[in-house]
């Protein structure tokens, strides 16, 4: 990237910022390394410091969601633990103990603003399905009319591997999409995204326009305080999620985070670059953990990705994997390559008597209820180039 292109950039991506100034309604996502550390467990200095940045906007009149991790990082101390713990179990009790007391430093800072706070624990079900993501958005959104800052955590004390959304940058993504915020903060201990090591003189990347713009940065995974799970990348993906869905993201480290809510130039600004879609395909592309694989004949690949059709078993050449109806599957070509993500009908165990068979005959054979889709067009999500079976897992 030469200088000029850089110049140019800071000045378009300057512009577009400022827009985050005036907006209405802004969804904050902190990570756990930004508010605690092992040995001194909650940091009050770090906490105050992004509280009263919060606060001062919630009180000109933007509405602020604050999608927070360190729970299981402000457990940790009082439970003795001396890092992290793997195992699900001991992450479940340091998050039951930590959510308590993240909740109370909140809950106190935010009061010295004359400013209410709520606590809101979702799970990825509670996003992937109709009714509950519906409640979840009247909940929030009501509480944001009363001028309340609903603090938003996962529920890490009742998830499970197989359901986690996996970090909060990507639930933070979702969370702007389902309450349609006009923008998407993500702090960390980092000021923004760089085209390389900034010990090695990388340059900031002020903008990007689209997933073309970050093609040759190599982006760092998580960092040295060790008490978070996500990293540069987790960001990366969530801003991009944002972006591609209609709402303008900006990554920038919780010490700036009053100047990022000014709308100053700090961090870097991921520009829309797509529409609005339905929060569950956005879960769909982006967290769902892929149960099995269906291979798809060239006309079926032709039906699903070109002329956006639902999968039908006649076009099913192969099955793969354990899964059950409703489960996440891939949908993938002959050659390999990924064309879609869906919610199957059908089990891995009846799909197999039905591949190259129409519905029609499906029906007459072993009666009703075997003449439907395999994946009907409205649970289905192409998808752009290849893309691991693991993302979100």
């Amino acid at each position: 990237m030469t200088t000029r292109t850089v110049e140019a950039s800071e000045d378009a991506a300057g512009l577009e910022r400022q827009g985050i100034a005036a907006a209405k309604r802004i969804v904050v996502k902190v990570g756990s390394s930004s508010l605690t550390s092992i040995k001194g467990g909650i940091s009050e200095k770090s906490l105050t410091q992004l509280v009263n940045a919060l606060a001062a906007k919630r009180n000109a009149g933007t509405e602020i969601i604050l999608v927070s991790s360190g729970a299981i990082a402000a457990g940790l101390a009082p439970l003795g633990l001396a890092k992290r713990p793997k195992d699900l179990a001991t992450q479940q009790a340091a998050a039951s103990v930590g959510q308590g007391l993240l909740m109370a430093r909140y809950t106190q800072a935010f009061n010295a603003h004359g400013v209410t706070v709520s606590q809101v624990l979702l799970t990825a079900d509670d996003l992937m399905r109709r009714t509950q993501h519906t409640n979840a958005f009247r909940a929030l959104d009501r509480l944001l009319n009363l001028g309340v800052v609903p603090v938003v955590n996962e529920n890490d004390t009742v998830a499970t591997h197989e359901i986690r959304f996996g970090d909060n940058d990507r639930l933070a993504a979702l969370v702007a999409h389902l309450v349609r915020a006009d923008a998407l903060v993500l702090l960390s201990d980092v000021d923004a995204v760089y085209d390389g090591p900034p010990s090695q003189g990388a340059r900031r990347i002020p903008l990007v326009r689209g997933p073309g713009d970050l093609e040759e940065v190599t982006i760092g995974k998580a960092g040295k305080a060790g008490v978070g799970t996500g990293g540069m990348m987790t960001k990366v993906e969530a801003a991009s999620i944002a972006a591609g869905s209609g709402i303008h993201a900006l990554v920038t480290s919780t010490a700036n985070a009053a100047a990022a809510l000014a709308g100053e130039d700090v961090g870097t600004w991921f520009a829309v670059n797509g529409n609005r879609k339905p929060v569950r395909l956005l879960w769909l592309a982006h967290l769902a953990s892929v149960q099995g694989r269906l291979t798809l004949d060239d006309g079926a690949v032709k039906a699903v990705r070109d002329r956006h059709r639902s999968l039908l078993p006649a076009g099913i050449s192969e099955v793969s994997g354990d899964f059950e109806a409703g489960d996440p599957v891939e949908m993938v070509a002959l050659d390999g390559s990924i064309v879609a993500r869906g919610l199957v009908n059908y089990s891995s165990q009846e799909l197999p008597r039905m591949l190259g068979r129409t519905t029609q005959e499906l029906g007459q054979s072993l009666g009703r209820g075997y003449d439907r889709e395999v994946v009907h067009v409205d649970d289905l999500v192409l998808l752009r180039g290849p893309r691991s079976s693991k993302l979100g897992a």
